[in-house]
């Protein structure tokens, strides 16, 4: 995937991802009355952050196996950079965490629960650090592969439609599937 086509998908993966990260923020206000909603969008979440982690995954590995494009094109601010590792890390202890608190045995709950809202607190500062740093890539580049002339512009676009609307139905699949344990999670809760 060549440099503009990755940064593409890349920015559309990350701006779905901050209305749903938007909307998952609003649950943790009210948690217990919104668990429901927390868990569905939590799950939703899954499939799009594996694109977004892939996608940025990609350039990084492009970019320091020396890629000429991507070098070419130079890698993010340095403040960036050096986040950028702990924001992926983060991701995967909180989103894991969640899982494990949901579909894990009882015995694991208190431990991962604790986990869960540490890494919420380190991953909330680091990711809005992450997300002001790119607001401008991604409010330039999100909607580019959605117009009429995008494929004209930059080969892929469907495909690149394609995978971010898959992630998003593999999402709802996904959060559809597990609601049923949110009702049994309360309880034992």
């Amino acid at each position: 995937m060549g440099v503009e086509a990755n940064a593409r998908l890349t920015a559309s993966t990350a701006a779905v991802l901050l209305i749903l990260l938007a909307v998952e923020g609003v649950t943790v206000v009210q948690i217990r009355p919104l668990l429901t909603v927390h868990v569905f969008v939590g799950m939703l979440l899954v499939p799009p952050v594996l694109v977004k982690l892939s996608s940025t995954i990609w350039r990084f590995a492009k970019y320091y196996l020396g890629s000429p494009d991507y070098r070419e094109k130079g890698p993010p601010m340095a403040v960036l950079r050096v986040l950028g590792p702990f924001v992926a890390l983060l991701t995967i202890v909180l989103f894991a965490s969640g899982i494990v608190l949901l579909l894990g045995p009882q015995s694991l709950h208190s431990q991962f629960q604790l986990i869960h809202k540490a890494s919420f607190i380190l991953w909330f500062i680091f990711m809005t650090i992450h997300v002001l740093g790119h607001l401008g890539d991604t409010a330039r580049l999100a909607t580019k592969d959605w117009t009429s002339r995008a494929q004209r512009v930059v080969a892929g676009s469907k495909i690149r439609r394609y995978v971010l609307s898959a992630s998003l139905v593999a999402g709802v699949f996904l959060a559809f599937v597990t609601i049923p344990y949110v009702g049994p999670w309360l309880a034992r809760a």
